[in-house]
């Protein structure tokens, strides 16, 4: 296919100036690169919290601007190849693949350990302009890319899930649940459904999910979850300690990114424990330490990206194992764009909004 020099692309030049622009030049393909033709773009919570400025992402009077403008947004995105450098020689062009938001360098200590995810200088689709991301018509896969083929049956509607439930999955995986553990995931949207989905087939003792919003509840309980608590209606914690001899659970997964979670989640885990932390923080939280330690010696663990996880999410995703039924919940072209974010805060009862792109 012919590839035009312009195209289509959300360009952010600061927080708060997104614009959309017609005539953006389109990638070029190097030697080692690939070029996609973009088929969808997600949008992401982090997307949205980059946009309205969170320290997270421009930094602060203490913590440099992690981003790089001017950039395109956009990091859960798949799409068809379109063209490939002289040296690429494991894809080709009408493939259909998608990428882990890590960009990494292949240099440092943790890719040449086989920790990539954790890359030093942790460049990514995005957020830098450097590795632009897929709320354009085009996007470029540099060498370090981590792709990955997505079968050409699968509907997009799936599709676009594969980045945010690999992320997910990993979640589960640092959380090392067991047949006997109480577990507990605070939020319900995109992710915590990923999550909820992918922890059922752990088969934990009880899987318990919170959410202020009752339709994700229903949600999470046609996923998969025991029980549904809205914290802003019942005591979710003496709930929990009431199934559980008043010990709290095993295990708690904070996926909202919000202070209340964390100080609940601490409060509501039992003794030794174990706290996973996945949701991405618009400022800093303030905890109590000695809870973690002289209190309860709680296992307190991260959890960050999606490593080794997309081949496990594409093939469930494709077999029906992974539920995915009204998760995506709107469709834009991109020069909704305005609509769609304003859709993707979830103010409305949407789970994932994404764009498609002709």
């Amino acid at each position: 296919m012919s590839i035009p020099k312009t195209m289509k692309a959300l360009v952010a030049y600061g927080n708060h100036d997104y614009r959309l622009e017609n005539n953006y030049p389109v990638p070029a393909c190097g030697p080692d690169d690939i070029l996609l033709k973009t088929e969808g773009c997600g949008i992401c919570a982090g997307d949205l919290k980059c946009m309205h400025g969170a320290e997270r992402f421009w930094g602060n009077e203490t913590k440099p601007s992690w981003v790089k403008p001017p950039f395109i947004p956009g990091h859960e995105f798949l799409g068809h190849i379109v063209a490939v450098g002289d040296n690429v020689k494991e894809y080709k062009v009408g493939d259909r693949v998608t990428a882990d938001q890590i960009v990494p360098c292949g240099e440092c200590k943790f890719c040449k350990s086989g920790r990539y995810w954790m890359c030093q200088p942790h460049a990514t689709f995005g957020f830098q302009k450097e590795n632009n991301g897929g709320m354009a018509e085009y996007v470029r896969y540099p060498k370090t890319a981590v792709v990955h083929r997505v079968p050409d049956d699968m509907p997009l509607e799936k599709a676009l899930l594969i980045e945010p439930y690999a992320c997910s999955k990993h979640c589960i995986d640092r959380a090392q649940i067991g047949c006997d553990d109480v577990v507990v995931i605070s939020g319900a949207g995109t992710l915590g459904l990923g999550m909820i989905t992918y922890a059922r087939r752990k088969n934990p003792s009880k899987l318990i999910v919170l959410d202020m919003i009752e339709s994700r509840l229903e949600k999470a309980r046609e996923f998969g979850a025991d029980l549904v608590i809205n914290p802003g209606k019942e005591n979710a914690e003496a709930k929990v300690r009431e199934l559980t001899e008043g010990y709290g659970c095993d295990i708690y997964i904070e996926a909202t990114g919000h202070p209340s979670s964390v100080l609940q989640g601490l409060s509501m885990t039992r003794k030794l424990g174990r706290f996973v932390e996945f949701g991405v923080f618009g400022s800093e939280t303030t905890v109590d330490w000695s809870v973690i330690g002289d209190e309860k010696e709680l296992d307190i663990l991260g959890s960050h990206l999606s490593p080794y996880c997309f081949p496990y999410v594409i093939e469930n995703l494709k077999n029906g194992n992974l539920k995915t039924d009204g998760v995506v919940s709107k469709i834009y072209a991109l020069d909704q764009w305005e609509e769609a974010f304003d859709r993707a805060t979830g103010k409305y009862g949407d789970f994932k909004v994404a764009f498609r792109f002709d």
